[in-house]
């Protein structure tokens, strides 16, 4: 199931020291950087230190919504990358019933805590390199959603989409799309069944809407094992797996991280 995805190999040269860093992957709207070549250095990307392993790798990322431009500083010195921006397309759909647009109060406290939960974990920052290994894809079929989509229910904007969606029967393998450790298995009321594996640095991995979860809380998962089952669990219309990826709290788009 797992394939290292070919990307470009842009290099940012610095002042000192004279090695380059190089990244994996281009700067824009939602984009995930794997970068090495900065062994013993100092980041922060806009004001916000990243972590280096002690083989020179990191991670940098964008969310949705970025600016055209971001700070990179690299022991202390100011590096400007430019982020493209990106068209997200827009839905509209009417004449819903209130219940489905606004939860009620009850429903509305189960989501905060559950946001919260995945909070927590999404904001581990381990010192595990699993990410530099790249990411395969976690199961294959029809693509029924993508990220940074958004939709307006009876006028009112929604979050939203921050995830790849991948359509298939109930009971689909689903596989770990790069070796991890699960940090989160559970059932959420939008998610359904879901898991979250930790990859290093801050980077996860998020499964939801799963019939069936084959690993528990803690497990070091290898790349490509199977780890669930596809479903329809939670706030869904048919079967599918929502995929997502992020860097710490922000959800950036898998598909440019997949092999083609």
């Amino acid at each position: 199931m797992r394939r290292r995805a070919a990307l470009a190999l842009p290099a940012l040269l610095l002042a000192r020291p004279a090695r380059a860093l190089q990244w994996r992957g281009t700067a824009t709207q939602g984009a995930l950087l794997i970068g090495q070549g900065a062994a013993g250095a100092r980041l922060a990307l806009d004001g916000q230190p990243v972590r280096v392993s002690p083989e020179g790798y990191f991670v940098l990322g964008f969310g949705r919504d970025h600016g055209p431009r971001a700070t990179l500083a690299v022991n202390g010195s100011p590096q400007l990358i430019e982020v493209a921006p990106r068209h997200w397309d827009t839905q509209h759909i009417t004449g819903l019933p209130p219940a489905q647009v606004t939860p009620d109060a009850a429903t509305l406290e189960r989501i905060r805590v559950e946001r919260e939960r995945l909070a927590v974990v999404r904001g581990i920052d381990s010192a595990a390199t699993d990410f530099a290994s790249g990411f395969g894809w976690p199961a294959r079929g029809r693509i029924s959603g993508i990220y940074g989509s958004q939709r307006i229910l009876n006028g009112q904007p929604r979050q939203p989409h921050l995830a790849l969606d991948v359509a298939g029967p109930v009971g689909t393998p689903i596989h770990a799309a790069c070796a991890g450790r699960v940090t989160l298995a559970a059932e959420f009321h939008f998610f359904g069944r879901l898991l979250v594996l930790d990859h290093g640095h801050g980077v996860n991995t998020l499964y939801a809407h799963l019939s069936a979860i084959d690993v528990r809380e803690g497990q070091r998962v290898s790349a490509g094992e199977r780890i669930a089952a596809m479903g329809a669990t939670g706030r869904v219309t048919g079967p599918h797996l929502h995929f997502g990826v992020s860097w710490f709290r922000t959800f950036l788009d898998p598909q440019p991280l997949l092999p083609g």
